[in-house]
């Protein structure tokens, strides 16, 4: 799903990429009374319609701490303007939702306006959830007010001046928002319409894979070429260049096993995109995802990634590492990944051919090799095989020698990569 500046906060500093944290700040209202919604909350139905649909916006992923009760909030969300604290979503009166409306959260989710009526900062991702319908809306709604109530006061955010003025968002708002729900397009099928749908809006999939203009809003000519998350160093690559992720030579089942279960013979997901996988993606139909999937794999393969900063080596230099890289590669990767780079898929990625190994940007592959991880544990794939972390081990020579190796061997297209990159990844963090 994180790939980012100035006020406009939406630095998209995802779980992947996930739900980003509404800023709703439930305890603030003025407004008096607990809210009756309009279809009765005890409707089973609907109930377990809107638990599927919060699956699909990875609401858990910000609104719950590990150990926590479940969507009471408190998760700090650090930013380059601040640390934000996700809110507290459960039915509690205090301190939860139990006093808002369906009109209220459908406001929320539709037009990025609190209860109260104040800004909501772009790190809830409403520029996607006003797409959500309002019959879609209103099921999560109901099935929020159905969970267990938990009595948690909100923080407050620890943002200075002039990012704790939610005013400031106005112009934001005037550049890079335009309200609206999701309009089928007439000449696409039903089953593309609604990929559209889910990626398009609760997916949220293009807060990670589009970046951040100089503003801090999304660049919508470049809609889904990728990009870096802001301060948690992993990149989203790109899902219309076939250069890097994009989809459009993938076989449709490929694509499709790869958001359902982590693993596909083309490769793996980890870091913020395993996370949606095990929190999100898997707990949707197979309908769903398959329809997601021939979404994606329609997108135009024409639109080139942006330009990544990376740091350049000598061809002497990179000479050398690759020499050096084949070693290592030889002593420490090839019983999983075997001799010529196939490995053995699904459980251990083929690097050889590997879109994400090669990409312009060497960000995903470095912190790989330095802290190691593993693909999401689901459903159909619950015992998923994991990457050591080679950080304790290996100097940032020998990580830059390896990874130079792997994106220029078997007929990959990637760059050397330099030592100081490795240096540079080393303390980013791990979640």
């Amino acid at each position: 799903m994180q790939r980012k500046s100035l006020f406009a906060l939406s630095a998209v500093v995802i779980v992947a990429a996930a739900a980003l944290v509404p800023v709703l700040w439930p305890g603030s209202s003025q407004h008096q009374g607990t809210a009756q919604a309009a279809t009765p909350t005890n409707d089973a139905e609907l109930i377990k319609k809107g638990e599927y649909l919060a699956r699909a916006g990875d609401c858990i992923a910000c609104h719950t701490v590990r150990g926590g009760e479940p969507m009471a909030g408190g998760l700090p969300m650090a930013t380059p303007f601040g640390t934000l604290y996700s809110p507290n979503l459960t039915p509690d009166d205090e301190t939860g939702i139990g006093k808002w409306t369906q009109d209220d959260f459908y406001r929320a989710m539709h037009t990025g306006r609190a209860k109260d009526g104040s800004l909501l900062y772009p790190v809830f991702p409403f520029v996607a959830y006003t797409k959500v319908t309002r019959e879609d809306a209103d099921a999560i709604y109901a099935y929020l007010r159905s969970i267990k109530p938990v009595h948690q006061e909100n923080k407050t955010p620890a943002m200075p001046f002039p990012f704790n003025n939610r005013n400031a968002l106005i112009g934001w708002r005037t550049l890079f928002f335009r309200e609206g729900e999701y309009k089928a397009d007439p000449t696409q099928s039903v089953e593309w319409n609604r990929g559209a749908y889910l990626v398009q809006g609760l997916g949220h999939c293009s807060m990670c894979h589009t970046s951040i203009n100089a503003l801090g809003g999304a660049n919508q000519n470049a809609a889904f070429a990728g990009g870096l998350i802001p301060l948690q160093n992993w990149y989203a690559p790109s899902l219309t260049s076939n250069k890097e992720a994009g989809l459009g030579d993938w076989d449709l089942d490929d694509i499709t096993k790869l958001l359902k279960t982590g693993v596909s013979q083309r490769g793996a997901v980890y870091g913020p995109m395993a996370e949606v996988v095990h929190n999100s993606l898997q707990y949707m139909t197979n309908d769903d995802v398959k329809a997601m999937a021939v979404y994606l794999k329609s997108l135009p393969q024409k639109k080139e990634a942006p330009e990544n900063m990376q740091l350049e080596t000598s061809k002497q230099f990179g000479t050398q590492l690759l020499a050096q890289g084949e070693k290592i590669y030889t002593s420490q990767c090839v019983e999983c990944h075997a001799a010529n780079g196939l490995g053995h898929p699904p459980g251990f990625p083929p690097l050889a051919n590997n879109q994400s190994i090669q990409m312009p940007s060497a960000v995903n592959p470095i912190r790989m090799v330095l802290n190691g991880g593993y693909p999401p544990s689901t459903g159909d794939n619950p015992q998923p095989h994991g990457m050591p972390p080679f950080a304790q081990r290996l100097s940032d020579q020998e990580v830059a020698a390896v990874v130079t190796y792997v994106r220029m061997s078997w007929g990959n297209h990637g760059t050397p990569v330099s030592p100081q990159q490795v240096n540079d990844l080393r303390s980013a963090p791990l979640d």
